[in-house]
């Protein structure tokens, strides 16, 4: 293919609505057949008296089970696999402890196909070959490190494993090695500018970096402006969870007016997280995936937790697969304090129209005489200074914003920058220190 062209896939990419979604049937009742393979899908199927001639339609969809991370967990390891294990080359899970971890095993096949998923969102937002991509995630058990790494490599850019942390080696990889593309969490972002500040580099002129993917933990949309503002790039939101192989389900095109979702390679549902029935277009739900290319486990329905609407099917760019909206938090994230329902999002979004303020927070949840209460401490843009009166003013503003979103009053606390914890990887932004009572 030639480097100019728009399209990784074109395809897959530019099938209009009719032709996406009849291989998208071609693909859910190949799935569902290979699901008898699955112990755990071929009982739940039997229970249902369920069998794959029942799938004419998409809408057939809805007649499948629900499948959730509790499921994978009671299965652990292997309950889930569609094929026996000597046909699979690798297996990535997520963290257990809170029990089993989730595990999600790959064949051949998998590994190629997620390498070209990933692929196919990078050349999308202007890579190509010549480009010089630096991944700051983790790798290992972690699926965002070697995702990314397969799929820039099978972009044929020139890739720089840096894995996670060791800021001042990122910062000397990045000008070293011209790099042109940077994969990161927002959170790490934003640390790394602060010691780009330290250092006294400037990313405009002492890098060649022209991109950002982000993702791997809710963000605003202030949040993404800052980040573009500070490395004066452009920085597209990235969606993947190891469920789902890892990154490489949705991407940001050049117009960053919503996640395409690969439908080639998923069913997409948005369902009411307490009744689990479909919401109409444009209304916040539950973001539920069907795998339609897997072939070591494939899974029906799968319910990730994530709140997202459906922004669109066409665009701009030519794709017509769903836009989604950013992730807007997760159901099993939801705060609730005093019988309020509260996301951390809604938080980020009020912190970050204040240009005072930096862009580390902590949420803390106690209880304080029988009370639940919230504190939110957040750092300053600036040094701390001894200006008292403009500093209650500011906490006084932020804290009548605040209210307004939340309808609930939290505590502020502006703390200098730099004193609240920073994390490597993922931001930890809530700590519940609640008492639980019996």
């Amino acid at each position: 293919m030639e480097d100019s062209s728009k399209y990784l896939h074109p395809d897959k990419e530019t099938l209009s609505r009719p032709e996406l979604e009849a291989l998208q049937l071609e693909r859910l009742k190949q799935t569902v057949k290979h699901c008898m393979n699955s112990p755990f899908y071929k009982k739940k199927f039997d229970e249902m008296g369920l069998s794959p001639d029942d799938i004419k339609s998409l809408d057939d969809v809805r007649k499948l089970p629900f499948t959730t991370k509790q499921d994978l967990r009671d299965t652990y390891p292997f309950g889930l696999a569609s094929v026996p294990l000597r046909k699979c080359i690798r297996l990535h899970s997520s963290s257990g402890t809170t029990g089993n971890p989730t595990v999600i095993l790959h064949t051949q096949k998998d590994i190629d196909e997620w390498a070209n998923a990933v692929a196919r969102c990078l050349w999308m937002v202007g890579l190509r070959p010549d480009d010089v991509f630096q991944n700051s995630s983790g790798y290992g058990m972690f699926t965002g490190g070697l995702g990314f790494q397969y799929g820039a490599e099978r972009l044929g850019a020139l890739t720089v494993p840096a894995a996670a942390g060791n800021s001042l080696r990122q910062i000397k990889f990045m000008k070293d090695f011209g790099t042109t593309a940077l994969h990161a969490v927002p959170s790490y972002v934003t640390r790394l500018y602060e010691v780009m500040k330290q250092e006294g580099v400037d990313p405009r002129t002492d890098t060649k970096l022209k991109v950002l993917a982000i993702g791997a933990e809710p963000h605003s949309e202030a949040q993404r402006q800052r980040i573009e503002e500070m490395l004066g790039v452009k920085a597209y939101n990235s969606f993947g969870m190891s469920e789902m192989c890892g990154p490489g389900v949705g991407f940001e095109c050049e117009y960053q007016n919503g996640l395409h979702f690969w439908e080639d390679y998923y069913i997409v549902e948005i369902v009411d997280p307490q009744t689990l029935e479909p919401v109409p277009d444009g209304e916040i739900g539950e973001l539920v995936l069907t795998t339609l290319n897997r072939e070591a486990m494939p899974l029906l329905r799968y319910r990730t937790r994530d709140l997202t609407r459906v922004l669109g099917r066409t665009c701009p760019c030519g794709r017509n697969h769903v836009r989604l909206d950013r992730m807007r938090g997760r159901s099993d994230d939801m705060i609730v304090l005093r019988g309020v329902n509260i996301f951390p999002i809604q938080i980020e979004m009020i912190l970050m129209k204040f240009k005072e303020l930096g862009n580390n927070y902590l949420i803390t949840l106690t209880t304080d005489d029988d009370n639940d209460n919230m504190t939110v401490e957040v750092e300053l843009a600036g040094l701390f200074t001894d200006d008292y009166p403009s500093l209650k003013a500011l906490e006084k503003n932020i804290t009548r914003a605040l209210k307004d979103e939340i309808l609930l009053t939290p505590h502020v606390k502006l703390v200098p920058q730099g004193s609240l914890p920073v994390s490597e990887g993922k931001a930890v932004r809530v700590v519940d220190k609640r008492k639980v009572y019996q």
